[in-house]
């Protein structure tokens, strides 16, 4: 994911970096499943803004040993924070909250299905082997972080 430094003033600029993972599990079903994403990069966050500021990325999945429906999960970590209530954007020892969800209304935050988070999941079959998620992410309005360039790292787990 490719992150900006502040060229001065009072702004930061955020982005979470989407990671990936092995598969945790496997059924017969589907022999092999493989991931690639793109981050979400939020751009510049101005201080104090009174409305959250909005970006997506992608996770792309393609199967293989498909049979007609094959169900999959996919997970998201908590990153830097250690919990889905609020996701934690670091520069340095300053921080900004966030959050990644499901849903384009910004209410379903994608997790693994703990802690107030729900699991993300799609069919694969063989008329439709390789989905692309779209990864909704929103940092929180109203806050007052230093200048910097602000980054965390999730782990994305795809289950098969």
């Amino acid at each position: 994911m490719g992150a900006m430094t502040c060229a001065g003033g009072r702004a930061a600029v955020v982005g979470a970096l989407i990671a990936l993972a092995a598969p945790l599990g496997c059924f017969a079903a589907v022999t092999a499943c493989t991931t690639s994403a793109s981050g979400v990069v939020f751009g510049t966050y101005t201080p104090l803004t009174p409305t959250a500021l909005l970006a997506n990325g992608t996770i792309a999945i393609s199967c293989t040993g498909l049979t007609a429906n094959n169900g999959i999960t996919i997970d998201l970590s908590t990153g830097t924070s250690g919990n889905y209530a609020s996701r934690t954007l670091v520069s340095g020892a300053s921080t900004l909250d966030y959050n990644l969800y499901l849903d384009a209304a910004y209410t379903q935050v994608w997790g693994n299905g703990s802690g107030g988070s729900l699991e993300g999941s799609v069919a694969v079959t063989n008329g439709h082997p390789n989905p692309t998620l779209t990864v909704y992410g929103a940092v929180a309005a109203a806050q007052d972080p230093l200048p910097g360039t602000y980054s965390d790292s999730i782990t994305v787990s795809v289950n098969y």
